[in-house]
């Protein structure tokens, strides 16, 4: 991968395989594979889920009495039908960490995903603020880096919009590329970006690509960025070294005292080695690009993936824009849930202190794998993998042609993984070698046997197209 452009640690590394004298026999190779077999395992690394420790993290959500949770504020019963836009309380946590102002940004039902099938629902139908015509009317083609993600392609594939690959570096997508088709073709009216360890690569975009994105002149004068800044709290390093013990003392001593809400200093600098994308919608409105993002985030990983919150920022034309489609299909979202939230993350420095303890409990699983495909595959030519500093995925590229192959032997094996091309629009990988490992659920030492399991897998794969 291309390294960073703005000399910064880079958020994501790879590791290439290299030559080493006692590399895996054919006999053992298949021997191994066979065994493997014989165990009858059932393991699955397919998605990026919350383990259960991760989800008892937040069960103090659920201890939050009804003396909390009645009305409250200027007359406001949060049991009650309205509040289309979410509780002010909340948005503002997510403001902070999302770079959208308040004002700017909605909290609606639990799903970030829902928030973009909505937006192109609504774009294909009836266009969006700046369209002559809705982009279900003619040729709308949407440009995908990838590797990328997979539901994403989904969306696109259900609403008949032609999707555009474009190669993603360490910091972002190929912005040559992507000015070249943007500028050139009035039908791309779209980008999917993943700014904060993009799924499955662990790259972070970097402030010139923003600009770049925020800039960039496009053909289509409703080109769209849609910004789903899933990651943006999910690092995996922490650079301020005690830090996160201390954390865990105090949140010990809070719950002594029946008080479940995350500690967290005023001003904590979030941790992560790399200084993530300024705000994309203050940098479309300074290069006279208003209307051109929709950030997307939400609480998924962060409380509980089932019944947490979903939000999104943009310009007020684009806001109004959105909400005067949702006014027609909710009177408001789930308040209550809204306010559960607000009162057991309390801010941004809460939610920072609380995204620590996941970091805590993440960090062995993306170490493991670290380590054990640096054990099992750091000899075979051809292999690399990304060592990302956050997010929920590692990125693994098997020899060309392997792909598929090293999926189909993992599943007869019985390690689910993710099918082989699901990274690519289409299902397509153009060199079958992309593989995303999602190591985040299982329990470590299961862990460890299906990533042991799956290098056996990629080495038989590699064995048989040699």
């Amino acid at each position: 991968m291309t390294p960073p452009t703005t000399g910064a640690t880079p958020a994501t590394t790879r590791t290439t395989g290299a030559a080493r004298p006692a590399a895996a026999t054919a006999e053992r190779v298949r021997a191994d594979y066979a065994a493997l077999k014989a165990r009858g395992l059932a393991l699955d690394l397919t998605r990026g889920k919350p383990s259960p420790a991760q989800l008892d993290l937040s069960t103090g959500l659920l201890d939050i009495g009804a003396a909390e949770l009645g009305p409250a504020g200027a007359g406001a019963d949060h049991r009650n039908y309205g509040g289309l836009t979410g509780l002010p309380e909340l948005r503002a946590i997510f403001a902070e960490v999302l770079r959208v102002p308040v004002e700017q940004l909605l909290a609606v039902g639990n799903s970030s995903l829902a928030l973009m099938h909505d937006t192109l629902v609504h774009a294909v139908l009836f266009g969006v603020p700046g369209s002559a015509r809705p982009w279900g009317a003619e040729r709308t083609a949407v440009l995908c880096p990838v590797p990328g993600y997979d539901r994403h392609f989904a969306l696109c594939e259900k609403f008949g919009l032609e999707m555009i690959p474009v190669p993603m570096r360490d910091d972002g997508p190929d912005m040559d590329e992507v000015e070249r088709l943007a500028a050139a073709d009035p039908g791309v009216r779209a980008i999917w970006c993943v700014p904060t360890y993009s799924n499955p690569t662990g790259a972070v975009y970097g402030p010139e690509t923003a600009r770049r994105l925020a800039a960039l002149p496009a053909a289509a004068p409703d080109f769209r960025i849609l910004w789903d800044d899933a990651y943006a709290v999910h690092h995996l390093t922490d650079e301020h070294g005690e830090h996160g013990e201390h954390e865990q003392h105090e949140q010990h001593e809070r719950d002594e005292h029946g008080d479940h809400t995350p500690p967290g200093a005023p001003g904590t600098t979030p941790p992560g080695g790399a200084a993530p994308a300024p705000g994309i919608l203050a940098l479309c409105a300074e290069h006279g690009h208003p209307d051109r993002a929709f950030v997307y985030g939400s609480t998924s990983k962060i409380t509980f993936a089932g019944a947490g919150v979903a939000f999104l920022g943009s310009s007020p034309a684009n806001v109004e824009w959105l909400t005067g489609h949702l006014s027609r299909r909710t009177i408001g979202p789930d308040k209550l849930n809204q306010l559960r939230h607000a009162r057991f993350l309390r801010d941004a420095a809460g939610l920072r202190a609380h995204m620590a303890r996941h970091r805590a409990l993440l960090r062995p699983r993306f170490d493991l794998v670290e380590r054990v495909l640096r054990e099992r595959l750091g000899g075979l030519d051809g292999a690399t993998w990304s060592r990302p500093r956050g997010g929920y995925f590692v990125s693994l590229d098997v020899p060309d042609g392997c792909a598929r192959r090293t999926v189909e032997l993992a599943a007869e094996a019985g390690i689910r993984l993710t099918p082989a091309g699901a990274t690519f629009p289409y299902g397509r990988d153009p060199r079958d070698r992309n593989i995303r490992i999602a190591p985040t659920y299982p329990a470590l030492d299961e862990l460890e046997t299906a990533m042991e399991g799956l290098a056996v897998c990629v080495l038989l794969a590699a064995l048989e197209r040699s």
